[in-house]
């Protein structure tokens, strides 16, 4: 048996027939169907990858994500990651999501900025302006930014509500 073969029939035997969705106490009619005929390696790959397809369009639904996030660059690793994961892995929580990995992940774009900034003597950049008006709470912000061939940093925001708007600006 080749290994691709027993990695599709671990993921399709793993997997509980009569799933109910989300805790709602409905049957997922698509995963209780019986497994009445022997399927082919390209059949089952054919029906993982439909399950997973699924799956992944249930969570979008339900949580109104854009559709267009699975052109993310981030999209096919996290997938990847979850195909390789061990049974009984579980997923991150809400704290952990909020905390600890948020912190990971803003140390990893502060480290990004910095790589920038050492390219600028060197390249250049180009300061970026732009303006926004909150008409909720009519509060006006200028957004500066610097542009690079490296890349683009946000460097601040400055509110200048009740600022005069003129040449002296």
């Amino acid at each position: 048996m080749y290994q691709e073969e027993s990695d599709v029939e671990e993921i399709v035997s793993s997997l509980s027939r009569s799933i109910s969705i989300a805790g709602h106490d409905r049957i997922d009619l698509f995963l209780s169907k019986p497994k009445s005929q022997q399927m082919t390696l390209k059949g089952m790959v054919k029906g993982t990858r439909n399950m997973l397809g699924r799956f992944v369009g249930k969570w979008f639904y339900d949580k109104r994500i854009p559709f267009d996030a699975v052109s993310s660059s981030y999209f096919p690793p996290i997938v990847n990651a979850i195909l390789r994961a061990e049974p009984g892995i579980k997923p991150p929580t809400v704290y952990e999501l909020s905390g600890p990995i948020l912190d990971e992940e803003v140390e990893e774009v502060k480290r990004w900025i910095e790589e920038y900034k050492q390219s600028w003597p060197i390249t250049g950049i180009t300061l970026i302006s732009d303006d926004w008006l909150n008409k909720v709470s009519n509060k006006e912000f200028f957004h500066f930014l610097a542009y690079s061939p490296k890349g683009t940093a946000f460097l601040y925001s400055k509110n200048v509500s009740g600022i005069k708007n003129d040449a002296n600006f």
